[in-house]
């Protein structure tokens, strides 16, 4: 009796090691993982290493929120570049698709505000250069990537109300100002003027990761804000770039290509493939390069199988 005894109180340390180290087994296999706690519960997919899609519906908690195109950049493996029509030898500015094949890059969305004369309203930075005007003192938000100095993370969203910024100095070559949308105490930095429209975010979450979303319709950027405050809690603060028919993201097909398409993927695909909504010309643009040298993507059946960073 006392033999059994002692076997039936062993059996439940037994059961929490095995437990223990089948899941270590199944982390060690599948690699490391890429969903942060800023963005639990969102359905990520891999592209390539280092970046991530989602298409993610808030509705049962953010009502009035539609759904969101996501993407999560690690900016330790891709570059951010503002491109500026004047800047690039245009006499008009470009629409999304024909900026994608001029650059080439994997992934462009729209920067900030802009003037009837397509001036940029505010700080923008192309490799060190001012391309826009002086800094807007109303708008706090600012997108900064590619530091002079190394040891700074290579992409920020800066909050100018508690980050320094000195125009003369920048410590980072790219940069573009914008509305900041929630800063890292939790507060709201738009209010609720009713108005609605699509809109495009940046956002920066607590393991240095950057997020490009774009709304699959339209929203008031103060619901908009209290939804990805409250429902994503480690993004530690986002800013809005420009809104309206300017909101736009686009992917290059050899990026769609180097995933194994399914047919969850059908929105998601279409919206970063440029398939969807208008596109109207825009004169700044940010564009998402890899950092290594090559252009080669992986087969989709290499791609889906890895879940690295």
């Amino acid at each position: 009796m006392m033999n059994d005894s002692r076997t039936q109180s062993r059996r439940p340390v037994y059961r929490m090691a095995l437990l223990f180290w089948s899941l270590m087994a199944l982390s060690i296999g599948n690699g490391p993982q890429t969903v942060t706690a800023a963005t639990t519960g969102v359905p990520w997919e891999r592209l390539v290493t280092g970046m991530h899609v989602a298409f993610w519906s808030p509705i049962d908690a953010c009502p009035q929120v539609p759904s969101l195109l996501m993407l999560q950049i690690d900016p330790e493996r891709f570059r951010f570049t503002i491109y500026q029509y004047r800047d690039e030898g245009l006499r008009t500015p470009l629409s999304i698709h024909d900026w994608q094949q001029r650059t080439d890059a994997y992934v462009l969305f729209n920067a900030g505000l802009f003037r009837e004369d397509y001036s940029y309203l505010g700080v923008l930075l192309k490799n060190g250069r001012s391309l826009g005007s002086k800094k807007h003192h109303s708008w706090q938000g600012l997108f900064a990537a590619e530091p002079i100095d190394g040891k700074l993370r290579k992409a920020r969203v800066l909050d100018l109300a508690f980050d320094g910024f000195a125009e003369e100095a920048p410590l980072y070559r790219e940069a573009a100002q914008s509305l900041m949308l929630f800063d890292r105490t939790g507060k709201l930095r738009v209010r609720d003027s009713g108005k609605r429209a699509f809109q495009t975010v940046v956002a920066e979450d607590g393991e240095g990761a950057i997020l490009v979303i774009k709304t699959a319709d339209v929203v008031s950027l103060h619901h908009l804000a209290d939804c990805l405050h409250r429902q994503l809690p480690s993004i530690q603060q986002a800013m809005a770039m420009d809104g309206g028919a300017s909101s736009d993201v686009i992917a290059s097909p050899d990026l769609l290509h180097a995933t194994q398409e399914t047919t969850t993927q059908a929105t998601w695909r279409s919206l970063l493939a440029g398939n969807i909504g208008v596109h109207i010309p825009l004169p700044t643009v940010i564009g998402i390069s890899p950092r290594t040298p090559t252009r080669s993507l992986p087969s989709p059946n290499t791609a889906s199988s890895s879940r690295d960073r």
